[in-house]
């Protein structure tokens, strides 16, 4: 995927603005650039350092394109590994567009999606995960996918990884040994020696796989499912969270046929609000799809918020009985909290409680503590954030690391059972293969085509 090609795109966002950054990267950049920079200095650009500012003209025979800034880095200490000239302009359209056409016509190629995080991770600035980081930190919306994706980007659990990969390929290659000197029955690789890396390989990567149920629904925003029966207040009280009026609201049952979602930040912390059909018997086919659909939406929720009408608790205790414990069967360990709603209408239902349920009583008309699960929301996602400093958010990695926890398995199982050294060591084979996917150790054209395409161009 590597050539000598050197290429140029817009690195800040389209359009109009105050100064716009235009990228080159490869052999020609420096040269291409201060063939038409007249710097302010009269020094030229060729002759400069690397990681030098540079203020002048840019000019194309006898015309003036613009007063610009030039970044100059130059290899192997740039982004890419390669000559990188950045030169900041003024941001009009029709600049920006000049530039890039003059430099084009030059033989410099337009960049693909991602092509220079691509040769930055080719030339070995980066790692594969580290590269895929990058998309995350520009996608990351708040404070908490960001930290993330800003601590796999300067490492992250990929360090980890490279390090106890290369203490396998060691041993590994002493298990290769041995098969060539089988006659001799000769062991060079300590077994119980092997046997503690292997413990110390699977504690860790059992570790990074569990922290990919919080990792990931805190880089897409974590998902909240609203259920309960009709006239609940369940639209009433997305329309609360999110301060507009998503959901219809309405006196009358069954308004809500399908789930409504819409995404807020509290407190640097991505939530996932969604609301749902109500729960009851019905006749209604439609109604009965959107009830499905509610099952279903709080099976996938991080915590489901079930919602009580306060001012008829007392009749349809029962009900909301029955409810709660058909939810709880198949919410397993997830959290299910129980919401009494319209305290205004009953206020003495603030005291209102259900044993095993965590229960709180707000007003989501009113708005009267909606603050309070807000906050009891962030805590609880928070205590759980964090806990270990690495953290798996991406389903690529969590794929490879499954693959290498289970060949991994294979290894131990040989050992204990003592297989042969050859069968053991087409399992060690098959571990390092999914430990170096993660970190691009191992890959492959249509791999990297794949990540990288879903990079913004200019990146």
């Amino acid at each position: 995927m590597m050539n000598d090609d050197t290429i140029i795109a817009l690195s800040t966002a389209a359009g109009a603005g105050a100064i716009a950054v235009i990228r080159l990267s490869g052999k020609a950049a420096i040269e291409k650039v201060g063939e038409v920079f007249h710097a302010k200095s009269k020094q030229p650009l060729q002759a400069q350092k690397s990681h030098t500012l540079h203020y002048g003209d840019l000019v194309v025979g006898q015309q003036l394109l613009d007063e610009v800034v030039i970044g100059l880095f130059r290899n192997p200490n740039s982004y890419t590994g390669e000559d990188v000239v950045e030169i900041s302009c003024h941001g009009s359209r029709y600049i920006q567009e000049k530039i890039i056409h003059y430099f084009v016509a030059q033989g410099i190629r337009p960049a693909q999606p991602g092509e220079f995080t691509l040769r930055a991770f080719l030339n070995g600035k980066m790692d594969l995960a580290q590269a895929e980081a990058v998309a995350d930190v520009i996608a990351a919306e708040n404070a908490a996918s960001h930290q993330i994706a800003l601590q796999q980007m300067r490492g992250g659990f990929s360090n980890d990884i490279k390090q106890l990969r290369q203490e396998l390929l060691d041993f590994a290659s002493l298990i290769e040994l041995e098969l060539d000197f089988a006659e001799e029955d000769v062991a060079f690789a300590d077994r119980e020696s092997l046997r503690l890396l292997l413990e110390k390989i699977t504690a860790t990567l059992k570790q990074l796989i569990d922290s990919f149920a919080m990792g990931n629904v805190i880089k897409r925003g974590i998902p909240i499912t609203i259920v309960g029966p009709p006239n609940a207040g369940k639209s009433t009280l997305l329309n609360a969270l999110l301060k507009e009026d998503k959901a219809i609201i309405s006196n009358i049952a069954g308004t809500t046929r399908d789930s409504i979602e819409d995404e807020m930040t509290i407190d640097g912390m991505g939530f996932r609000f969604i609301d749902t059909a109500g729960i009851r018997a019905t006749d209604d086919t439609i109604e009965q799809m959107g009830i499905e659909k509610t099952f279903e939406k709080a099976r996938l929720a991080s915590v489901v918020l079930y919602l009580i009408d306060a001012s008829t608790w007392a009749e349809e205790k029962a009900t909301h009985l029955d409810q709660l414990h058909a939810l709880r069967s198949q919410q397993e360990d997830k959290p299910l909290w129980v919401i009494f709603n319209k305290v205004d209408l009953a206020p003495t239902s603030k005291a209102l409680t259900i044993d095993g349920f965590r229960c709180l009583a707000l007003s989501a008309k009113t708005q009267e503590d909606l603050e309070t699960l807000k906050q009891q929301l962030v805590e609880h996602f928070r205590q759980q954030q964090f806990k270990d400093e690495s953290m798996v958010t991406n389903h690529r990695h969590y794929a490879a690391l499954a693959n290498a926890l289970e060949e991994v398995g294979k290894v131990q199982w040989g050992m204990n059972n003592e297989v042969s050294s050859d069968l053991l060591a087409i399992d060690l084979r098959q571990a390092l293969y999914h430990l170096g996917e993660v970190t691009g150790e191992v890959s492959n054209d249509e791999l990297l085509g794949n990540i990288f395409a879903n990079f913004c161009i200019g990146k």
